[in-house]
């Protein structure tokens, strides 16, 4: 049997005793980190449906819970702004923003409600949409859009090791600013990331079973290609979780 000590190390809580003589940034009065990444004023932004009025999503926690299982073949057809909006709004909707902008209470719990995520979306099949890459500005709920290409889901495809992207309506890539749970937590922050990811996630899966469109979750995705796919740097900002997403 094979070891790995070192990760397995990353999985205890070992610090937790020790959080009163942590040196943090939050307590040295340091400015916390802004709660989403800026973007040019000037850019074209996509409205998305406002929650109140999303209609979607009858079916019982019960029966989600009961049903949810990975999702991998799709149809290739389309899906709506509607459904779209709803799976944004599970999965990073902004129930309330602080008056400082830093802080954010969402659907999805987050340690300190940190939340270092940024919700990138490659659409490939949604009405209304461009095929290519935007993010999701949660606390505004609208797209921005970043490259359209059709040509992109050839990499995003091999991004995944070429895994269900093509028939997929479309594909969440979550990444991970560190620094905003870092500014809080220090060394503990990193396992408290990855739990949170999982939040994510199971939210989408969830969401997607209430309004029958199948989901996938993608932890096997090459690293860099995903980072060059989404134009980011992979130190302050890297790729941490994909899901595919369509018609089933």
């Amino acid at each position: 049997m094979h070891t790995n000590i070192e990760g397995r190390r990353f999985l205890k809580a070992d610090l937790w005793d020790q959080w009163d003589s942590l040196h943090l940034d939050q307590r040295e009065r340091i400015s916390p980190p802004p709660a989403q990444k800026p973007y040019p004023e000037s850019t074209r932004l996509i409205d998305l449906i406002p929650a109140n009025k999303l209609s979607l999503g009858s079916t019982s926690v019960y029966e989600a819970i009961r049903k949810r299982e990975s999702r991998r073949a799709y149809t290739g057809e389309p899906i709506s702004l509607t459904e779209i909006s709803y799976l944004l709004w599970a999965t990073q909707g902004v129930h309330h923003l602080y008056k400082d902008r830093e802080t954010t209470i969402r659907t999805v719990p987050s340690a300190g409600s940190r939340h270092p995520f940024e919700t990138y979306l490659f659409i490939n099949f949604v009405e209304g949409l461009e095929t290519g890459l935007y993010r999701y500005l949660a606390i505004e709920n609208k797209l921005l859009p970043i490259k359209m290409d059709r040509g992109l889901v050839d990499e995003v495809h091999a991004g995944t090791y070429d895994q269900y992207v093509p028939d997929s309506s479309v594909v969440f890539i979550w990444t991970a600013i560190p620094y905003r749970t870092e500014w809080r937590y220090g060394p503990l922050a990193h396992k408290l990331i990855a739990q949170d990811s999982g939040h994510l996630c199971q939210n989408l899966y969830l969401a997607c079973e209430s309004i029958g469109l199948g989901t996938c979750a993608i932890g096997a995705y090459n690293q860099k290609k995903m980072d060059l796919v989404l134009g980011v740097d992979g130190i302050d900002e890297f790729t941490i979780y994909v899901a595919t997403v369509g018609r089933v």
